[in-house]
């Protein structure tokens, strides 16, 4: 009967330290996509430093409205994003900024924080742009709409079509 006891004891004991380790929460999340573009990097800067030049050249973008270093963008799919501007580089061309302001039901991202880099690149420019980011729902089960896997496909997918869409402007000089 003791051994059993304490057997029975210790599988309890092990269960309830497990359980924590269980229920930790999201975990940061990392996306990044890189552009070649045949262009100077000042040509390219000159377009992509712009804060609140986003819509001119995201084909996920509608509109950007600029405060103060905070930028609100309005996504084509009606969803808002409300950034700030942490830091600017003009000589490294380079930018940082954080999401203030979610909008977990249109961008499954509750916060992120990013960096767009410009750099020279076998006569024109790579573009970098990296973000790091937690899913909508900080909870342990999250929806399928807002976790881990949303969020990544939701980042991956805006940072590279805003490449993409930046190259489009910078090479065809829309």
């Amino acid at each position: 009967m003791l051994v059993r006891n304490l057997i029975l004891g210790a599988a309890a004991l092990l269960v309830a330290s497990a359980a924590p380790a269980l229920a930790h929460g999201p975990t940061p999340k990392k996306a990044e996509q890189t552009i070649t573009i045949e262009a100077t990097p000042d040509e390219v800067w000159a377009v992509a430093k712009e804060f609140g030049g986003m819509a001119d050249w995201h084909p996920m973008v509608e509109k950007v409205e600029t405060t103060d270093g905070t930028r609100t963008v309005t996504l084509k799919d009606g969803g808002t994003l409300v950034d700030s501007l942490d830091d600017t580089n003009e000589e490294e061309m380079s930018y940082s900024y954080r999401l203030d302001t979610p909008d977990i039901e249109n961008f499954p991202v509750s916060f992120y924080s990013a960096t767009l880099d410009v750099n020279e690149a076998d006569g024109g420019s790579e573009v970098s742009w990296i973000g790091r980011f937690y899913r909508a729902d900080t909870g342990n089960f999250p929806s399928e709409s807002q976790n881990d896997e949303a969020a990544i496909a939701a980042m991956n997918e805006f940072l590279k079509t805003g490449l993409e869409g930046l190259k489009a402007k910078v090479e065809g000089g829309e």
